[in-house]
């Protein structure tokens, strides 16, 4: 028995400001005629990715590329083959998409997709997309409860959408009633919040969901079920320990120098994108990063960034 060829593809998500994204359906005559993907196609010999990924736009949406970012790369097997599948985030583009192949278009919310079916290699990319490009961690420590929840419903009413309550300095009683005052001013709009702390501990206060320390990702034999696992990396051990038990996302560090791990060597840009190239799960950047980071992270394969003093400046 022989393994099935790997065919390459360049996968393209197009995010309006609205967040929404484009879905195509494929048209008839073609394999899985009728299921609806993300628009994209082989990459041919001597190609690199980005290149067909502009050359398959044009020909399939009539639209010109401006600005993509690498995203994530996934693997899937069909029945008659196995692709590798190189997504990229188009985030600016000229000329309205059209189905120059006569092939239906859709605009849709990734948490609420009304059209179908969808192809199995790209069902699981919405759940990543509904991931928002801020990832907030609060600071109780440093600013006070009272100063901490106002600049945070400042920020959700800015349209912050998920937040990790991290304070390793409170007793678990103390965490549990602080992480309850941050799900009841999350909850009018919206937002998600994740637990620093175990999946028992998370699932007793009705959090959104969990994040984990690198020990406790190494540590862990199976994702929690009812729960979003984020996890944070340092490493090349831990992010393929993510992977392998299909975590949500990863949270990898630190970028630049931080005032909380002077000590760390940060992995520069470059070495951040090293470490994530042809990476399964989403991942933001985090270590001394502004909001002002954000188009840099991506540029580098991030989904978006975390950010902890950043999120509660007086003027952010």
């Amino acid at each position: 028995m022989t393994d099935k060829p790997v065919v390459h593809a360049a996968v393209a998500v197009l995010v309006r400001d609205d967040g929404k994204v484009l879905l195509a359906q494929r048209p008839e005559g073609k394999p899985w005629a009728g299921w609806w993907e993300f628009p994209g196609g082989k990459i041919e010999q001597g190609e690199s990715v980005l290149q067909a990924l502009k050359r398959e736009i044009e020909e399939e949406l009539g639209t010109a590329i401006v600005e993509a970012y690498p995203w994530i790369t996934r693997r899937f097997a069909y029945p008659e083959r196995t692709v590798q599948l190189h997504f990229y985030q188009v985030r600016r583009w000229t000329g309205e998409p059209h189905g120059r192949e006569g092939q239906a278009l859709s605009w849709q919310s990734p948490a609420a997709v009304n059209v179908g079916p969808l192809l199995p290699a790209n069902e699981p990319l919405l759940r990543m997309l509904s991931l928002p490009s801020i990832y907030a961690i609060t600071q109780l420590e440093a600013l006070g409860e009272p100063v901490f929840l106002a600049r945070l419903e400042r920020a959700l009413q800015g349209g912050l959408k998920l937040i990790q309550v991290r304070e390793k300095h409170l007793s678990e009683e103390a965490l549990l009633a602080f992480a309850t005052k941050v799900l009841a001013l999350a909850r009018p709009y919206g937002a998600r919040v994740l637990l620093n702390a175990s999946p028992e501990l998370a699932s007793r206060v009705h959090a959104d969901g969990v994040h984990l320390s690198s020990q406790a990702l190494m540590a862990l034999e199976q994702k929690p079920e009812g729960l979003v696992v984020g996890a944070s990396c340092h490493d090349a051990p831990e992010l393929a320990r993510a992977a392998e038990l299909e975590l949500d996302f990863v949270v990898f560090s630190p970028v630049l120098r931080t005032l909380s791990h002077p000590d760390a060597k940060p992995l520069g840009w470059h070495g951040f994108a090293e470490g994530i190239a042809g990476y399964a799960l989403p991942v933001y950047a985090l270590g001394g990063l502004q909001a002002s980071h954000l188009q840099e992270a991506w540029r580098h394969g991030a989904h978006g960034i975390a950010m902890l003093r950043g999120c509660w400046n007086e003027n952010s």
